[in-house]
């Protein structure tokens, strides 16, 4: 499968990713790396972005992520082996990412809790990772960016 188009080399489109990509670089070291990757992970599986569920599954584990983790990002609310902050994390993520199915955003309660556990400088940080990994989701979507041959650390 080919993409349709490849905004890597195509000068439009490099040109736009490369100012998409750079607004989440701004704040990543504001986010702990395992909840960056979780996140983006299931940012990913919630957009159905085979491309990025690819990347952000195997950059997790390249930075250290155990399998169950991992695997078990679909369903964190059934399970016990996430920490408080990135539930909370993780329930931002998912209400960010799912704006449309709910009138009026995101809830105050789940910003209410993210707010127990991160900073107001955390909270911009995980709020514009949230709304890159939507961006960058949707660009692989509609161009049928295939999956599969990633390798961990080959855009840094």
């Amino acid at each position: 499968m080919e993409p349709r188009i490849d905004f890597k080399t195509n000068p439009v489109g490099a040109k736009a990713l490369k100012h998409i990509v750079s607004a989440g670089m701004a704040v990543m070291d504001r986010i702990p790396a395992a909840t960056r990757e979780l996140v983006a992970l299931r940012i990913s599986q919630i957009n159905g972005c085979a491309y990025c569920v690819d990347m952000h599954t195997k950059d997790a584990a390249h930075a250290g992520e155990t399998s169950v983790r991992i695997n078990l990002v679909a369903v964190w609310r059934e399970a016990p082996v996430f920490t408080e902050a990135e539930r909370a994390a993780l329930e931002l993520a998912e209400e960010g990412t799912r704006v449309a199915d709910a009138a009026g955003g995101v809830p105050e309660d789940v910003w209410a809790n993210a707010a127990k556990h991160y900073t107001e400088d955390e909270l911009c940080a995980l709020v514009t990772a949230i709304a890159v990994l939507n961006a960058l989701n949707r660009l692989n979507i509609i161009t049928q960016t295939p999956a599969g041959d990633y390798q961990p650390g080959q855009f840094a």
